[in-house]
């Protein structure tokens, strides 16, 4: 998460949201061989390879958005780069109910944070996240753990659970 989440540094603050798939080299030198040279994976190594998906829709829409994913087998897991704005807590009564109003609010208020997270989940459980406020914005002051966005690791999670009768369900291109 930490190499995604300095590689999305690169491109600065202000992007849209971005989606990988988390494939095992060995695998993605399996299936795509000439992808794997292109990405410079060892021969030998068995690491995790992020392979962005096609573009989400707008930063409201993304949990909506990840509802409607389902993996194939080859995916070990995935990983998400957002930024959202977040507000001090002693605000959240003064966030006007509609929409527009409510986005006016938090992009003129002198107490918000631009914070970009990372996300990723395995099939296995195993979780991890990277944050970086804008405020802060140097490699030494990312924050790291397993637990920091537990809500967006769980919309992640359920893009492997299988589908029940009359869910949404849905393939994600890789």
């Amino acid at each position: 998460m930490l190499d995604l989440e300095r590689h999305s540094a690169q491109e600065g603050w202000d992007s849209a949201p971005r989606l990988y798939a988390l494939v095992r080299s060995t695998e993605l030198r399996r299936a795509e061989p000439d992808l794997a040279d292109q990405l410079g994976l060892s021969p030998d190594a068995d690491t995790l390879a992020a392979l962005e998906q096609p573009s989400l829709p707008e930063r409201d829409a993304v949990e909506d958005a990840l509802a409607s994913i389902a993996w194939p087998d080859a995916v070990e897991g995935c990983a998400l780069v957002m930024e959202r704005v977040v507000l001090p807590p002693d605000v959240e009564n003064d966030i006007p109910e509609d929409e527009g109003e409510a986005a006016a609010f938090a992009a003129s208020h002198p107490g918000r944070e631009d914070v970009r997270m990372v996300v990723g989940v395995l099939r296995d459980g195993t979780r991890h996240s990277a944050l970086r406020l804008r405020r802060h914005d140097t490699d030494d002051e990312i924050l790291a753990g397993p637990d920091l966005v537990p809500a967006l690791a769980e919309a992640l999670a359920a893009t492997f659970e299988p589908d029940e009768p009359g869910g949404p369900g849905g393939a994600a291109e890789g």
